[in-house]
């Protein structure tokens, strides 16, 4: 009981001084990459895989799922990284092929559109929330 106290208190003590984010997604790191895009392990040299605003995102071997990944949607939003690098706001992605670097160097690599949307820095590794 106790500690169900304590707990609560610390909770609201955060809660009323700003200091907890409110997390609902899994947590992961994300950087940028650059083109060329293509070839992608989805969908080849084809085009039309691109969605508008080349807001796409390669992703590591954790989310990739033998491929299953292709297509995908996710919500991403910066929480955090070296410099203050994070833009408010979140941005909408479609995955379109597996990170091309070994080892990867975050769990998602963003095309640099989507990934100016969400940070101020092109260079940064960024800590993300993110829902599929």
């Amino acid at each position: 009981m106790v500690h169900m106290i304590i707990a609560t208190a610390v909770v609201l003590f955060c809660l009323l001084s700003n200091e907890a984010n409110l997390v609902l997604g899994d947590i992961g790191t994300a950087t940028s990459y650059d083109p060329p895009y293509i070839p992608t392990r989805c969908n080849g040299n084809r085009q039309d895989q691109f969605p508008p605003g080349n807001l796409f995102v390669a992703v590591s071997e954790g989310l990739w799922d033998n491929g299953a990944a292709c297509g995908r949607r996710y919500r991403l939003r910066c929480l955090s990284g070296n410099n203050k690098p994070c833009k408010d706001g979140i941005v909408d992605v479609k995955v379109v092929d597996y990170c091309p670097k070994s080892p990867c160097p975050s769990t998602f690599l963003l095309s640099n559109d989507a990934f100016s949307a969400v940070s101020r820095s092109s260079t940064a590794k960024i800590n993300v929330e993110y829902i599929q």
